[in-house]
This record gives C-alpha cells, sequence and structure tokens, in this order.
C-alpha cells in the first residue's frame, strides 16, 4: 500500500503529498473556522497548503542543486511534518554537501525578500515609537 501519492511532476523530480497531509490542512481549516466561520476555514486550509508550498520550493531548492552536481533525485515527498528530498545517492565532495544543504534555505531568503517587495506587507506590522 502507498502512503503517498503524486502531485506533480518538475524538473523529472516527483512531487508527493502523504496520505496523512489531508490532515493538516484541516487542522488549519478547523483552528481558523472555530474562530472566524467559512471564511476563516477556507483561509486556514489555503494557508496551510501555501505554507508547505514554501517547503517545496526549499526541497526544490535542495534537490535541484543535487541535480546540477549530477546526483539523481527520487521525490520530494511532503509529510505532516515537513518535506524530504530523497536522493540516490549521497555527494562524494564535502563542498557539494554545502551547497546542496545550503540551498534550501537560501530559497527561503529568496522568498522573505520577495515578499518584503511586495507593498503592503512589511509595512502591515505595528510600529512602536520610542520616546
Amino acid at each position: 500500500m502507498r502512503t503517498s501519492f503524486r502531485i506533480a511532476r518538475i524538473a523529472g523530480i516527483d512531487i508527493n503529498v502523504h496520505v496523512t497531509f489531508g490532515l493538516i490542512v484541516l487542522l488549519g481549516a478547523m483552528d481558523w473556522g472555530s474562530r472566524f466561520g467559512a471564511r476563516g476555514a477556507l483561509f486556514g486550509a489555503l494557508l496551510v497548503v501555501v505554507l508547505f508550498l514554501c517547503v517545496v520550493l526549499h526541497e526544490l531548492g535542495h534537490a535541484l542543486v543535487a541535480k546540477a552536481f549530477g546526483i539523481g533525485v527520487r521525490d520530494i515527498t511532503l509529510l505532516p511534518i515537513g518535506g524530504v528530498s530523497r536522493m540516490e545517492k549521497n555527494p562524494e565532495k564535502p563542498l557539494h554537501e554545502l551547497v546542496i544543504a545550503a540551498a534550501g534555505p537560501l530559497v527561503n531568503v529568496v522568498l522573505a525578500a520577495g515578499l518584503l517587495a511586495v507593498p503592503g506587507v512589511a509595512s502591515s506590522t505595528p510600529r512602536t515609537t520610542s520616546r
């Protein structure tokens, strides 16, 4: 019995979702829905999905750099606790391993910078004034 199913294929890499992923989406919907009704439930579900889209991009950062170094990537699987890229072998050179490891967090930095460039995102946080 398979415990995950493919939702996409990007650059030859299968993107899989574990069957329990739906529970996290449901929890997000229930949490927000209990406070804000049906619109809150929809927001909560979408929030979880967008969060996991960021996880996919993070894992793709690792996977695409690994492929650039000639390391095959079996798949990326989204789990309720995050994502995992399954590579066919470990990098032989320590520098390659370092670059592969750094690629995922670098994607997060690029995503954060992109969000800060969107008008209203950075200015929506409350500011305190000092005297």
